[in-house]
């Protein structure tokens, strides 16, 4: 193998999980986790319009999380250096207190990072990822790395699965689900699309979202107040499209953009195809 391995390297767990087509549906259910904290989204609807530039910003994080996977390592921390700097120029106004607070406080990123990699954990084993829970904390020790590139310290992250669930207990009390949070679920629920696309989004992708909402944590449910089915029902939900989805040819699934993994490929060689059976290695 040639070339740069990047920061996380196909040895790694992320290498291989990262590359699986559920990380859209855990993305989904990221989004509806972090809006649950309200200081950190009301970063998000005060600083953009993201009803406008909805899918701009979706790519936007995925070539992030692309690029910090599967990148070189100068590509990697230039990204990491590219979001500090967005992060350092903006604020958000709590509406009633008036206090005026950045948007890179160190809790409110680690808000951020758990709500995500927590997601893409849970749903990738939840749908029949093969992930034992030696390589669960694995994934969740390499992302201090990710944790790093947007501006935290690594040794205040979550390491494994216990300093996760830790974490989600502390901060539960800080958690509602408020005008901002409404906003985002309405806007998950019914994303704006060219009028002759509503049919598709009412097809396809409200199915998907549905799903990631499914997925999320029982207080998360109780907090915007709209049922989730049984879970067993959502598990056997999440295996179904999981087994779906992996049935399409991965190289056919990676021709998407932002295209990280087969630039990876083309870097290192195809020995650093992502596989599942490789984090059993």
């Amino acid at each position: 193998m040639t070339g740069d391995p990047g920061l996380f390297t196909p040895r790694s767990v992320t290498w291989q999980m990262h590359g699986d087509p559920m990380m859209w549906v855990a993305g989904i259910r990221a989004l509806y986790l972090q809006a649950l904290h309200p200081r950190a989204v009301r970063g998000v609807t005060q600083n953009s319009d993201f009803r406008r530039d909805a899918w701009g910003r979706l790519m936007r994080t995925a070539d992030f999380v692309g690029t910090t996977a599967y990148g070189t390592a100068e590509a990697a921390e230039k990204a990491g250096a590219r979001v500090r700097r967005i992060h350092r120029k903006l604020s958000a106004t709590d509406p009633e207190t008036g206090e005026r607070y950045g948007v890179d406080e160190p809790a409110l990123l680690l808000w951020v990072h758990c709500a995500e990699i927590d997601s893409y954990l849970h749903v990738l084993r939840r749908s029949g990822y093969p992930l034992t829970d030696d390589a669960a904390d694995r994934y969740l020790a390499e992302h201090r790395v990710s944790a790093r590139l947007v501006g935290l310290d690594p040794e205040s992250v979550p390491a494994d699965r216990a300093e996760m669930a830790a974490y989600f207990d502390r901060t539960l009390p800080e958690l509602a689900a408020g005008a901002e949070a409404r906003e985002v679920d309405d806007f998950l629920r019914r994303p704006p699309v060219h009028p002759l696309l509503v049919p598709a989004r009412a097809v396809l992708w409200r199915r998907v979202a549905d799903l990631a909402y499914a997925s999320l944590p029982p207080y998360a449910h109780a907090l915007y107040g709209r049922p989730a089915p049984e879970p067993d029902v959502v598990t056997r939900r999440l295996r179904a499209t999981g087994a779906a989805l992996r049935c399409v040819p991965a190289r056919l699934r990676w021709q998407l953009p932002p295209k990280h993994v087969l630039r990876a490929m083309a870097r290192l060689g195809p020995e650093s195809r992502p596989a599942p059976y490789k984090v059993r290695r």
